[in-house]
């Protein structure tokens, strides 16, 4: 496999024009809380409006977050690493993603910002309503906290020391992931389903590399 260069500064420039490439970063607060509202008015509609009972309310939210971690597999695995020659899709593939792998440290763009994650969000919400009608409106809530549980995970790998010593395959699957082999460990926000689908990495066999970690992470800002 061919290793790509890792940039310990700076980020990608994704779009020349100033006002597209604003709108590929955001913080993980305005993420938050531009969701958590949302989160909440969609579980008040499926209880006030669609009459859903509490208990199926939390066991289908419960359910959208658990298949958000398939998803996450899924996407991570299929789509943020699409393997094309054609120009095209190599340029989404990297708008995607590939511009995290050349800049872990970027803290900017490891959620997606707010423009582009309402518009996929509505579409996949969408995308639910066909299979699960009604119930969409218990099921998504679910399935958008699993997305912010997962990006926090993920910010939260490129910033910390993994906080308790059962976390610490988590965060080693990831770091490989990175400087070792990218068509291994799909997971982030758990490794369930790469245990599951064959594509963990033998933590037995892959020692950490201290330095090679120091450089996924992020830069200690200095307090003057």
């Amino acid at each position: 496999m061919k290793h790509k260069t890792i940039y310990n500064k700076g980020q990608a420039q994704l779009f020349r024009n100033k006002y597209l490439e604003m709108l590929t970063k955001t913080h993980p607060a305005v993420i938050w809380g531009m969701y958590i509202p949302i989160v909440t008015g969609l579980l008040f509609v499926a209880n006030q409006r669609y009459h859903i009972e509490v208990r199926n309310v939390i066991f289908l939210f419960f359910g959208g977050m658990l298949f958000w971690t398939f998803f996450e597999y899924i996407a991570h695995r299929y789509l943020f690493h699409f393997i094309s020659d054609n120009p095209r899709m190599k340029r989404i593939s990297y708008v995607l993603h590939g511009n995290h792998h050349e800049y872990p440290r970027d803290r900017e763009r490891l959620f997606m910002p707010p423009v582009p994650s309402l518009i996929l969000a509505t579409t996949l919400f969408l995308l639910h309503y066909l299979f699960l009608w009604d119930y969409t409106w218990a099921f998504f809530p679910g399935f958008m906290f699993g997305y912010l549980l997962y990006a926090s995970m993920h910010y939260a790998i490129h910033a910390y020391a993994p906080p308790f010593k059962f976390m610490k395959p988590l965060w080693r699957n990831h770091h490989l992931h990175h400087y070792k082999d990218e068509h291994l460990g799909f997971g982030v926000s758990n490794t369930f389903w790469d245990r599951l689908f064959g594509t963990m990495f033998d933590l037995t066999k892959n020692a950490e590399d201290p330095e090679k970690t120091k450089a996924l992470q992020f830069e200690k800002k200095k307090i003057e």
